[in-house]
């Protein structure tokens, strides 16, 4: 089905064309329309269009009026106010059948797909093998997982990239560790999967430790161990299959943390350091040849104007070091050249800690310089602020230890389960522990979301699954007990009655609903899962606010029964879709 124009579209478009008419001077002219406390819509682009063309503003305003279609059921009162705003009424009719429409047209809800859809590669849940999940993994995670939903659902062609640190000296440790002791990790194969990752992790880390042990201690080891870093790069099959086994049992440990999550993370988009080896001597090649990276004491260095150290000495990104070994920048400037022309994206979006801008804004300075980010291919870094502890500093455990995820996450849906437990009326044990999953991990993503991502934000658990105030179990609370007045409905169904009288908060709900095209392009546009959030607290409030003034069940005739089951009905689908996009799940019941 084709999208709904929104009522702010339509009332601007009028306008527009009032406008014209009224000043054929000021051509294709924008009213500049926004919701408004003293009526549905202001127009406040009156003012700015008289004062250009020497015009009396009120008077303006007055013919603007004039040049409206006397009665064309949308606009049911403009007023001149003050020094020419103009307050602008919609129809009670116009209100219902917009909502009809975007009823009509089934999960997207009258939504319309982006006009130039293109396609966009997001860098995002970056974890790394052989190492536990922390905090510090929370956000790239929930962010990325909302940022490609929303792109999706406005039609945008999106390729996930998981960037996994699977590379370098310490796999040397690793590997040469495992040669030696080979049944440190225990028996089974690498086919063997059914291990827990919470095992796998532990088999891993105790691997990790005890190899790092006898590397700081033991010189011999540690020369065999960086000897065999040289035989996995250049690529000992025996060394390999080993390394293999590293990453097998780190997946089999990131995906129960993703499951515990909520987020899925598709094998074929995880593509770490590794994927991009073997083209890193060619990028230096291109750079190097090109000039746009020049040796500077035996190493590749690419030097900014603006860029000084501590010392006010340029500070140059090295691509490769002195020794011939390649940094961080030669594996991301790979994957950019991966990116541009294998995968023939036009928006590559990171989604990395903002701590590594000045690294990601020089990454991008010499893609561009190299000719690989153009006018028509941007890259974007979506940097994200902390995660900190209640007391507002960086996140530890008391011993001062960072916190694993997997932790945190079971404590949030043990808090969770107890509230669920606490409101349940005719739950299960089964179904109590799926909708406390439900519920906690709902609340940590929220949290998280309704934040601007550039922000850091305390990690709250009492304020995170707290029924009141801004929070993802208030908006679930408020869905399900959509679904359990739909219950209670019976036979009788929500209908659109357009003929039919709206109250203030009806029309508050209604014109809200409205609003959420145009949010959903405007967050797909910034990259702000933030705002979709606070859009879905509105929608929550105005729900709350007209359950408690307006009976449904016990409205005063039939058509407003149905009338007000269909308000409902198009709020429940528009919180479901919403919170879809957020990645939040939305119990029937609760």
């Amino acid at each position: 089905m084709a999208s709904v124009t929104s009522l702010t579209a339509s009332v601007h478009q009028r306008l527009a064309d009032a406008l014209s008419a009224a000043l054929p001077e000021a051509g294709a002219a924008d009213p500049l329309l926004r919701r408004s406390d003293r009526a549905d819509y202001q127009a406040n682009g009156i003012l700015a269009l008289a004062k250009k063309a020497k015009a009396n503003p009120r008077e303006l305003a007055a013919k603007v009026v004039d040049a409206l279609p006397a009665d064309d059921g949308t606009i049911k009162d403009v007023e001149v106010s003050g020094p020419g705003f103009l307050n602008v009424t919609v129809t009670d009719k116009a209100i219902t059948e917009n909502l009809a429409a975007r009823a009509a047209d089934g999960d997207r809800l009258g939504v319309p797909f982006a006009e130039k859809a293109g396609t966009t590669v997001v860098d995002w849940a970056q974890p790394n093998v052989a190492k536990e999940m922390h905090v510090g993994h929370l956000r790239n995670s929930v962010i990325g997982n909302s940022v490609v939903k929303i792109l999706e659902f406005t039609g945008e062609k999106v390729v996930s990239r998981h960037h996994i640190g699977d590379w370098g000296t310490q796999f040397g440790m690793l590997v040469q560790y495992l040669l030696e002791h080979p049944d440190a990790l225990g028996h089974k194969s690498a086919e063997d999967t059914t291990e827990a990752g919470e095992e796998a992790m532990s088999s891993l880390n105790r691997v990790y430790k005890e190899s790092k042990v006898l590397f700081d201690s033991d010189e011999e080891f540690k020369t065999r161990a960086r000897r065999r870093v040289v035989d996995l790069q250049a690529g000992d099959p025996e060394t390999l299959a080993i390394w293999q086994r590293f990453v097998d049992e780190s997946k089999v440990y990131f995906y129960s943390v993703f499951n515990k999550l909520d987020v899925q993370i598709e094998d074929a988009d995880i593509v770490g350091e590794s994927g991009y080896n073997d083209m890193l001597a060619e990028t230096c090649r291109i750079l190097e040849e090109s000039g746009v990276a020049v040796r500077s004491n035996g190493a590749l260095c690419v030097f900014f104007d603006d860029v000084k150290g501590p010392d006010g000495n340029p500070s140059p990104l090295i691509v490769q070091k002195s020794d011939g070994g390649f940094g961080y920048a030669a594996t991301d400037l790979s994957a950019i050249r991966d990116r541009v022309f294998n995968l023939k994206a036009d928006t590559l979006l990171y989604v990395v800690d903002a701590r590594q801008s000045l690294h990601f804004k020089m990454v991008f300075e010499t893609a561009r310089r190299a000719g690989w980010l153009t006018e028509n291919v941007k890259a974007v870094q979506l940097g994200f602020g902390t995660v900190l502890g209640k007391d507002g500093k960086p996140f530890k455990t008391r011993e001062g230890e960072t916190v694993r995820l997997i932790d945190l996450l079971d404590e949030a849906i043990d808090r969770a389960s107890a509230i669920v437990r606490e409101k349940a009326q005719d739950l299960s044990e089964e179904e109590i522990a799926e909708r406390g999953a439900q519920v906690g991990i709902g609340a940590v993503k929220y949290a998280d979301l309704s934040t601007s991502a550039v922000r850091d934000y305390k990690f709250d658990l009492d304020q995170m699954v707290s029924l009141n105030g801004d929070t993802s179990v208030y908006l679930q609370y408020a869905y399900a007990r959509i679904q359990s007045i739909l219950r209670k409905a019976g036979d009788v169904r929500p209908q659109a009655h357009p003929e039919l009288e709206l109250t203030a908060a009806e029309r508050a709900l209604g014109l809200h609903i409205d609003q959420f095209a145009e949010t959903v392009a405007e967050v797909a546009g910034e990259y702000a899962p933030h705002k979709l959030a606070a859009y879905l607290y509105q929608l929550a409030s105005f729900y709350t606010t007209f359950y408690d003034k307006c009976p449904v069940l016990k409205a005063d005739t039939p058509a407003q029964v149905e009338n007000r089951l269909f308000l409902c009905d198009i709020t429940a689908r528009t919180l479901h879709q919403g919170m879809a996009l957020l990645g939040i799940r939305t119990p029937e019941r609760l």
